[in-house]
C-alpha cells in the first residue's frame, strides 16, 4: 500500500472514529431518570398509579433544552432490599442522573440511602422524611403529614370534638401520622386516647378496633394508605361505630373506595387540590394544571384518573423537568457527576412551581415544599370526593 493510500485510509478511519464519538456523545447526553415503584406487593394499589402518573409526565414533557428525558422503571415489589438493589443498578449500570420513587416508606428509605451514598438526587413520591445525609440529596413531593393532619384537627375542633382514637400502620408512615397528631391535637385541646397499629399485610384488626371502641372516642383517625387503609374503617362499621371517621391524603385511592364500600362512606380527609379540581375556584392557579393533567392522563392511560397518587408521580416529573432546565444552564453535561450535583442544586432550589397537588418551593435539607395552598378537606359521598368548606 502506498504512503498516500495509507494516509487516506488513516484519515478516513479518524473521520469515522470522530463521527462515532460524536454520535456516542450525543446519545449519552440524554437525561436519564431511574424510576422505582411497587407494581406488585402490598403497595401495588399505590405503585401502579405512580407508574401511570410518570407515563403521563413523560408524555407532557419529553425533552428539556434539546435533551431527551428518558426513564427506566423497576418494580421493587414493596421490598426495601429490592428497592436498594434497584437504586444501585440504576445508578451504577444505567448511569441515571436522578431517581424517583417509591410506593411507600420502607422501599423509599432504602433507595434514598443508596442515592445519598452515590450522591444522586432523589425525588421521593412516598410521604417520608429521609434522615441523615439523605436529606441533602432528596425532596418529598407529597404534602407534609403535619400540615395535612393539622387540617383534620382543625375540622375536629370546629366540630367540638374533644377526643380521638388513633389506629395506623406499624411502619414509618404510621409513625409520621401519629407524631403529627400529637403535635397538633394536644395544643388544640383534643385528647388522643389510643395508638393502635397494624401491618399492611394484616387481614384483621379486630383486637385493635375493640381497644379503640373501648376508649369511647368522639372521633377516630386512621393512619393507613391505599387498599390496606380501608381495613380499620370496615372493622369500625362491622361493630356499629357511627361517629366521625378521619384519615389522611394517603387513602385518596380508588381501591380504598372499592374495598371499603359502604364502610368508608362519610370518611373525611385532607388531600391535594387536584382530587377535586373541577370543584376549585377558577382563581386557584392549581386548577388549570390539575385539569390539564386529568385530560392528558386519560389520553395516555385510556382511563380516567381515580386517585391522588398518579398526580404525585406527575408532579415529580414536573419538578425533574424544571430542575433539568436549570441544571443544563450551568453547563454541566448529563451522565456526569457534575450534572448530578447540578440537578440536586436545582431540585432543592425549586421556587413556586405550580403542580397538580400544590405550589412547590424547596430548600436544601428541608424535605417538604408545600404550604396551605396544597391542601383541601374532602368527604367521601356516594363513592366520590366532595370538597368541604
Amino acid at each position: 500500500m502506498s504512503i498516500r493510500r495509507t494516509m487516506a485510509v488513516a484519515a478516513m478511519a479518524a473521520l469515522v472514529g470522530a463521527s462515532q464519538f460524536l454520535l456516542a456523545s450525543t446519545a449519552s447526553a440524554e437525561i436519564k431518570i431511574g424510576f422505582i415503584t411497587s407494581m406488585t406487593g402490598a403497595a401495588s394499589s399505590i405503585g401502579i398509579p405512580y407508574s401511570k402518573g410518570i407515563a403521563t409526565g413523560a408524555a407532557a414533557i419529553g425533552s428539556v433544552g434539546g435533551e431527551k428525558l428518558t426513564y427506566i422503571q423497576i418494580d421493587d415489589g414493596f421490598d426495601p432490599s429490592a428497592a436498594a438493589r434497584a437504586a444501585r443498578k440504576l445508578i451504577e449500570e444505567d448511569k441515571v442522573d436522578i431517581l424517583i420513587g417509591s410506593a411507600g416508606a420502607p422501599p423509599s428509605l432504602a433507595a434514598a440511602a443508596v442515592a445519598a451514598e452515590q450522591k444522586v438526587p432523589f425525588v421521593v413520591i412516598a410521604n417520608v422524611i429521609v434522615p441523615g445525609e439523605g436529606a441533602n440529596w432528596s425532596i418529598t413531593v407529597p404534602q407534609n403529614p403535619t400540615l395535612m393532619v393539622a387540617a383534620d384537627v382543625e375540622h375536629m375542633k370546629a366540630a367540638a370534638i374533644k377526643s380521638v382514637a388513633y389506629i395506623g400502620f406499624s411502619d414509618a408512615w404510621g409513625d409520621l401520622v401519629y407524631n403529627a397528631l400529637k403535635k397538633t391535637a394536644e395544643p388544640a385541646g383534643i385528647e388522643i386516647l389510643t395508638n393502635e397499629r397494624y401491618a399492611r399485610a394484616d387481614t384483621s384488626v379486630t383486637a385493635q378496633i375493640l381497644k379503640v371502641l373501648a376508649s369511647h372516642p368522639d372521633a377516630v383517625l386512621t393512619g393507613g394508605s391505599g387498599t390496606p387503609g380501608a381495613l380499620p374503617h370496615i372493622a369500625l362499621a362491622d361493630r356499629g361505630y357511627t361517629g366521625p371517621e378521619y384519615s389522611t391524603h394517603a387513602i385518596i385511592n380508588n381501591e380504598f373506595v372499592r374495598v371499603g364500600g359502604a364502610a368508608v362512606e362519610g370518611v373525611i380527609a385532607p388531600t391535594g387540590p387536584m382530587v377535586v379540581a373541577d370543584q376549585l375556584a377558577d382563581s386557584n392557579p392549581i386548577k388549570k394544571v390539575a385539569l390539564d393533567f386529568l385530560a392528558l392522563y386519560k389520553k395516555v392511560n385510556n382511563e380516567p384518573s381515580t386517585d391522588a397518587f398518579a398526580a404525585y408521580g406527575y408532579d415529580g416529573w414536573l419538578i425533574i423537568a424544571d430542575s433539568a432546565k436549570r441544571a443544563l444552564a450551568t453547563g454541566a453535561k448529563p451522565g456526569t457527576p457534575e450534572f448530578r450535583v447540578a440537578m440536586r442544586d436545582a431540585m432543592t432550589t425549586t421556587k413556586e412551581l405550580v403542580g397538580t397537588h400544590g405550589i412547590y418551593t424547596f430548600h436544601l435539607g428541608q424535605p417538604f415544599g408545600t404550604d396551605e395552598r396544597s391542601r383541601v378537606m374532602v368527604k367521601l359521598e356516594k363513592g366520590g370526593w366532595k370538597l368541604l368548606p
